[in-house]
């Protein structure tokens, strides 16, 4: 293994508390665990809500490769118990509650997805249904009595959902307990999550003290900002970039992403170590790198790390030449246009907008042309013969065909 002060300048790069005391007492805790010389028992739990996993993601994903790469045993646990309540954390309102089914064909696709960021042979694969299937209603109680109602209620989407009136669910409180109960199971040293989970990690800490284990250790990290450096990533907001979109797409919208949120990327979703990325923020602030080289070199590691080395040269190529060069792509998809149709209807039809409701977003924005020309009215009709090329974005096009 590598020596305690390296490892723990990596496996803290990107940590975030909210603050300083949390901060120093985690990392005091984490590097006399490291000190013992042994291999930390490593966890992350996710609940399979969702069938298809974008950057922000693999952010506790990278953290928890981090920790395999330095020799620590690594658990990828599948909340197929905790997914059915599904974690109240980051909600202002519950969750719907998922069925067995959705949640077990939701975990094989993280599972399959998750491996773009994992090592296989060195990742357990383990469900907290396992046990927590088994604790009978006594168990549950005794869950309970280590925390206090107001321990719940001074949660800021709790109190926030008090202070309104909004209803908060009873059941919604269990989840914590176990969440908390999953590292009692394991016997966990360590558990990665994100800063909206603090409450939930901490509550493993003190479940474990209250059954006689030395209390793991919490490393959160900061929710990753979209594609407009502004709000989190998400496909609702469609400022997302997909694990398993193509890589020239994937390229194309890290180089659209704002120059100052280039760090934060650096920081949580690439393999550079902290003097690596400590170098490049200097040689930006000196201006001794531009902001489109940084950027390019980023791209380049992110398709790198989901489709390969290979896969990302000719991605950088592809955008070199099509949005440098100002040249359209060679292998543009092509959509057959027989009648008028509305701009709306054409963009939803070529599959380039997941609604027509994002179609109209982005006609208003200016981020739809035809033939290079900006189209300007969400009411448009486009004519068969009209246009040869529709583009949306910077990074979309398709070819229009006449039959």
């Amino acid at each position: 293994m590598q020596p305690v002060d390296e490892q723990l300048a990596i496996l803290m790069q990107g940590a975030e508390y909210g603050d300083d005391e949390t901060y120093r007492v985690m990392e005091r805790e984490l590097r006399e665990r490291l000190d013992d010389g042994r291999p930390l028992r490593v966890y992350l739990g996710v609940d399979p809500t969702v069938p298809d996993l974008h950057l922000g993601h693999t952010v506790p994903l990278r953290k928890l490769r981090q920790f395999q790469d330095l020799g620590h045993e690594v658990t990828f646990l599948i909340g197929t118990f905790t997914g059915l309540i599904g974690d109240p954390s980051d909600k202002d309102t519950a969750r719907s509650q998922q069925t067995s089914d959705q949640v077990l064909e939701n975990a094989q696709t993280y599972i399959e997805q998750a491996f773009k960021v994992l090592d296989q042979e060195r990742t357990k694969i383990r469900y907290n249904g396992d046990w927590l299937s088994q604790l009978t209603f006594a168990d549950v109680i005794n869950l309970a009595s280590h925390f206090t109602v107001q321990q719940f209620l001074v949660r800021d989407n709790f109190s926030k959902r008090y202070a309104k009136g909004t209803p908060i669910w009873l059941h919604e409180f269990f989840y914590a307990l176990m969440q908390g109960y999953d590292a009692v199971a394991m016997e966990t040293d360590v558990q990665i999550g994100g800063t909206e989970q603090l409450f939930n990690l901490l509550a493993g800490r003190k479940l474990q003290e209250g059954f006689g284990q030395k209390p793991q250790i919490a490393i959160t990290l900061p929710i990753l900002v979209g594609t407009d450096g502004q709000l989190r990533m998400s496909k609702s907001t469609g400022n997302y970039i997909g694990v398993d979109e193509p890589p020239e797409q994937q390229y194309g919208k890290v180089m659209s992403i704002p120059d100052e949120a280039m760090p934060q990327y650096y920081r949580l979703v690439t393999r550079f170590e902290p003097a690596q990325i400590a170098q490049i923020e200097a040689d930006l602030e000196s201006g001794r790198l531009h902001p489109r080289d940084a950027k390019m070199q980023l791209a380049r590691e992110i398709v790198s790390i989901f489709h390969g080395s290979d896969a990302a040269a000719e991605a950088e190529e592809h955008f070199k030449a099509v949005f440098q060069q100002r040249e359209l792509p060679p292998d543009m998809p092509e959509h057959i246009l027989s009648s008028p149709t509305s701009i709306v209807d054409l963009m939803s039809a070529t599959g380039m907008v997941g609604s027509k409701r994002e179609a109209r977003r982005l006609i208003q924005q200016g981020g739809v042309k035809l033939d290079g020309e900006v189209v300007d009215s969400a009411d448009s009709l486009v004519e068969p013969g009209q246009a040869k090329v529709l583009q949306v974005g910077r990074r979309r096009f398709v070819q229009l065909a006449t039959e």
